[in-house]
């Protein structure tokens, strides 16, 4: 029992170095650090030329639903490969299994088709 609790113990050092030596880093440099802002210093950089209107300007990303998908089906293929790779050792079970997994992706492409959401001039 008493070498189980020296495992933990272990774990909570770990923990604790890793919580602790990036605050005590991060404190140092900012004490340390030079501190004169001038109103130069705080404009916003756009590469050696003289800023422009604003620095944060709102724009439509029209592009975020084409990665969310994207990442759906990256992540299909990752579960598929496997499968796929040792499909004889595990018989017909598991190809049901993936049939519906498969098929639940398919529901959500159809449902994502049916909403435009795959056209680039509907979002």
């Amino acid at each position: 029992m008493e070498r189980y609790i020296n495992n933990y113990v272990i774990v909570a050092i770990f923990i604790i170095l890793g919580i602790l030596l990036p605050v005590i880093a991060l404190s140092f440099g900012r004490l340390l650090r030079p501190s004169k802002p001038t109103e130069e210093k705080k404009t916003t950089y756009e590469s050696g030329n003289e800023p422009v209107g604003e620095g944060q300007v709102r724009f439509n990303v029209r592009y975020y639903l084409f990665a969310l998908m994207f990442v759906i089906f990256d992540i299909e293929t990752v579960f598929l490969y496997p499968w796929a790779v040792a499909y004889k050792q595990f018989g017909l079970f598991v190809l049901v299994e993936m049939a519906i997994f498969t098929g639940l992706l398919l529901i959500g492409l159809l449902y994502a088709w049916k909403k435009k959401v795959l056209k680039w001039n509907s979002i």
